[in-house]
């Protein structure tokens, strides 16, 4: 047997999630059954999609369970096999996060072979975030050349690379973030205009400023007033790539919808949401330019860890306070 911890949701948050939400508990474990494989985890990640499975509604995903363990992506080692596809030792990407070892079906894994990329990195740049950033980019945003970007939340995950793949493409790039390391970090990988919105008293205004003959693509991780201030810089036959808002996920009751939607209809503005799921056959393509961007110096991230799977639901509440530069991650030992 062997003994494992995991984090089970134990009640359903009102508002933003505290630790009262939480369950820490310890399971033992059998040896794996044939055709399954028992791993080690080394690496999880928090996601503010996460939040919407805290609520028992029905989704894209579906709602965590009380009383049983949370999952998310996550990246192990096996350390057990019983299939001849994984061996003791291999690395393996799966969806068995908030847990510190599991047994699972071998055929539900993905081996990994991160070469030289960092391990964690499957987790971020090189996985769901940075695809979320490509597909939504090029093929939602439908990006073309000369096009002025905007982009919300650009110093977290997601919104840090759709920064960086513009700027690899030629473009003009506007990043918004909250603080003054984010705001000197996206500067310093290029974003051509960084929008301080904490600091800012009228974020219709500053993005005026810094775009006076408007945008052409808007990439929301957002919401709320952000997609007000991109609706009305925009430009006519604008494309809005509606990824996240996270401003509305902890909302105890409906917030109030923009107030100027009318200018989708006077610009010809095209907004579309979207969920990555539906866009995973880019993913190779998406590793080949990331590897040359990589190489070419034009692509870098940042991550911010919390070790240890007790301070997960530290990590994740600190999403929701804007905590995290790049990736948000937990480092299991």
């Amino acid at each position: 047997m062997t003994t494992s911890r995991e984090i089970r949701l134990k009640s359903r948050p009102s508002g933003l999630p505290t630790h009262d939400n939480f369950e820490l508990t310890t399971v033992e474990l059998a040896a794996p059954e044939p055709g399954e494989v028992q791993v080690k985890n080394l690496w999880m990640t928090v996601d503010p999609y996460m939040r919407g499975r805290m609520n028992d509604v029905k989704s894209y995903a579906p709602p965590f369970q009380l009383g049983r363990a949370m999952d998310g992506g996550a990246i192990g080692e096996v350390t057990a096999s019983n299939d001849p596809t994984l061996k003791v030792g291999d690395l393996v990407q799966s969806g068995f996060g908030w847990r510190e070892a599991f047994n699972a079906p071998a055929a539900s894994l993905q081996k990994l072979n991160p070469g030289a990329l960092p391990l964690q990195a499957f987790l971020g740049a090189a996985g769901m975030p940075g695809l979320t950033a490509y597909a939504g980019l090029l093929k939602v945003a439908a990006l073309k050349d000369g096009d002025v970007v905007f982009v919300s939340g650009a110093a977290g995950a997601v919104g840090a690379m759709v920064c960086q793949i513009a700027k690899a493409k030629g473009h003009t790039v506007i990043g918004s973030a909250g603080g003054a390391e984010k705001v000197a970090w996206l500067k310093s990988v290029g974003v051509d205009h960084v929008i301080d919105y904490k600091a800012e008293k009228d974020l219709n205004a500053a993005l005026s400023r810094v775009a006076p003959d408007g945008i052409d693509v808007y990439f929301d991780n957002v919401g709320g007033a952000h997609l007000e201030a991109a609706l009305n810089s925009a430009k006519m036959f604008a494309r809005f790539a509606i990824c996240g808002m996270i401003s509305i996920y902890n909302a105890t009751a409906p917030e109030p919808g923009p107030s100027n939607l009318a200018q989708l209809i006077g610009k010809n503005i095209r907004m579309e949401g979207f969920i990555v799921s539906h866009h995973f056959a880019m993913m190779p393509a998406y590793i080949a330019d990331l590897s040359n961007w990589v190489a070419e110096g034009k692509v870098s991230w940042k991550e911010t860890v919390f070790e240890g799977l007790e301070n997960a639901p530290d990590a994740f509440i600190g999403l929701f306070k804007g905590e995290n530069l790049g990736k948000m991650l937990v480092k299991l030992t």
